[in-house]
């Protein structure tokens, strides 16, 4: 019986172990200002490829509310619009208090067009020119820092490859 104990005893402890293991591994990721864990993207341009950590605006909410009211972005930040259709989409930068660069995507990752530089504060609309179905906000000026342009590549688990 008390054989039994110990092994039982040994398992259990072994999966306490692994949970905290397992919590600690993610303590160190990115997180937004919600706490919700950051996700990697991946933009390929001809000068190679260029990582960032993205917020995920998925839902009514969190897309109306974007990066309003907010800091600006780090070089390697940026924040990805998911949405469950494909459409011509328009944004704009009310209550946005830093330029950005907005990025169109297409269902399958692959860049409709760039609103560069987008100015702060404006309720004017910046359409996507073509049917998108993911919407990419960074940092003014990143687009042209790695050259990225209609055509490139943008790798995320929302896009199909």
């Amino acid at each position: 019986m008390s054989n039994r104990r110990g092994f039982i005893s040994g398992i259990v402890g072994g999966l306490a172990a692994a949970v905290l293991l397992a919590g600690c591994a993610g303590a160190g990721a990115p997180k937004d200002q919600n706490g919700n864990p950051m996700e990697p993207l991946t933009i390929t341009t001809a000068s190679g490829e260029h990582k960032f950590m993205v917020e995920i605006a998925d839902d009514e909410a969190e897309r109306q509310r974007g990066l309003m009211e907010r800091e600006p972005l780090a070089a390697d930040r940026g924040m990805l619009f998911e949405f469950p259709d494909v459409r011509e989409r328009s944004f704009w930068m009310h209550n946005t208090p830093s330029p950005l660069d907005i990025i169109y995507i297409d269902p399958h990752g692959v860049i409709i067009s760039i609103a560069k530089n987008a100015p702060p504060n404006s309720d004017a609309l910046i359409p996507s020119n073509g049917a998108a179905m993911g919407v990419l906000e960074l940092r003014a000026g990143r687009a042209d820092e790695i050259g990225a342009k209609a055509g490139d590549k943008v790798r995320h688990p929302f896009f199909a490859e």
